[in-house]
């Protein structure tokens, strides 16, 4: 279902803002709540924790290593579930996720342009004609 996405009709979009209103007055928190919160607050989250397992891991293979090979497989296994998460939420955040992040960023900084995208500026078709 990629493609644009089909704006909503006039009454469609005052429906939504009567919800939307509604939802104000009557749970202020709630419409705050929602407003701040992202679709990738959950997994950039989650990144931080496994990222953080993955060190804690390594740690403690590389520590335990002298002491028995049972505790530095304890490490080693600690450091397997990490990366696995860390995968999953990859995934959870897949293409999508990346490219909104590099759109926000192009957005907030247009210095930051491709070379392929300077060749194709209108300022250069009209110095043609």
């Amino acid at each position: 279902m990629q493609g644009s996405a089909m704006p909503l009709s006039d009454n469609e979009q005052r429906i939504l803002d009567e919800i939307e209103r509604h939802l104000h007055e009557t749970d202020p928190r709630l419409a705050k709540e929602v407003s701040e919160t992202t679709v990738y607050r959950h997994a950039i989250g989650s990144l931080k924790w496994t990222i953080f397992g993955f060190v804690v891991g390594l740690v403690v293979m590389v520590s335990t290593l002298q002491i028995h090979f049972l505790l530095a497989f304890a490490g080693f296994f600690i450091m397997l579930v990490s990366a696995l998460g860390l995968e999953r939420n990859l995934r959870m955040m897949s293409r999508v996720g990346i490219s909104k992040v590099s759109t926000a960023i192009k957005t907030a900084n247009p210095n930051l342009r491709r070379r392929g995208d300077d060749e194709d500026s209108p300022d250069d078709e009209t110095e043609s004609s």
